[in-house]
């Protein structure tokens, strides 16, 4: 007799941990995109209901990853409502020109990190990267509890300072959900190394802007797996 789509997920749910992230009443879906040399995520997220969009982090590099979240999009009928970025880290907005271009939007983000971009080249060149279109300065300027609707739900700007001066993360309440770009990951935090990198600062934004969301909170990092906000209160040797 074959699986019904809600004893599927029971199944999935005996079988697999993870499957607690799955939020059956939220009408808000991710889609991850692995991009470029370093491997960092964009994340498609959109409302199921409006087909409203926005792309966080587009680290698009190669045409063919271009390709792929173009088709997405057409195959999904969605409308690009939002061009974010959690930090502008060149890893992160390698694509945000692509973006631009092809549907018309600009980049929202924190002006903090804003010299990123005017040494995009640069940077990118001494990491032994050859430049690929230069991203043009931020659009429209992001803050400390923003609110971002997409259809019903919202996306609230969190101001999460350290790895970089403008780090800034993305909470869907409704759904469960953290943007944390190179913030928090699984077992570990951002590195801190950089010019406008602090320590202090984003152990500081940790503690006082995430580990206080709910802990069955779902965040998507800028680099590997997803991880939820009460494992990493318990596990992450960092806090």
């Amino acid at each position: 007799m074959p699986f019904t789509f809600s004893q599927l997920l029971r199944s999935i749910y005996k079988k697999c941990t993870f499957a607690r992230y799955i939020k059956d009443i939220s009408t808000m879906k991710v889609k991850t995109f692995v991009c470029n040399m370093l491997h960092e995520n964009c994340y498609v997220v959109y409302d199921e209901q409006s087909h409203e969009a926005a792309v966080i982090d587009p680290g698009f590099y190669w045409d063919e990853e271009k390709r792929r979240l173009g088709k997405f999009i057409e195959e999904n009928k969605l409308h690009l409502k939002y061009l974010l970025c959690t930090h502008l880290h060149f890893d992160h907005i390698f694509g945000t020109t692509f973006i631009e271009d092809t549907y018309g939007l600009r980049v929202s983000a924190s002006i903090e990190d804003s010299s990123w971009i005017t040494n995009f080249g640069q940077t990118v060149t001494r990491f032994g990267i050859k430049p690929n279109a230069m991203p043009r300065p931020v659009g429209h300027p992001l803050h400390d509890g923003d609110v971002l609707m997409l259809g019903n739900e919202s996306l609230k700007c969190i101001a999460t300072p350290g790895h970089s001066a403008g780090g800034m993360c993305f909470h869907a309440e409704e759904s469960a959900m953290l943007f944390a770009g190179d913030t928090l990951f699984q077992g570990s935090i951002g590195r801190t190394d950089f010019a406008d990198g602090s320590y202090a600062q984003l152990i500081q934004s940790i503690q006082q802007q995430l580990l206080t969301l709910p802990e069955d909170t779902v965040v998507y990092p800028g680099h590997g797996d997803p991880t939820t906000i009460g494992d990493e209160m318990k596990y992450n040797p960092y806090l």
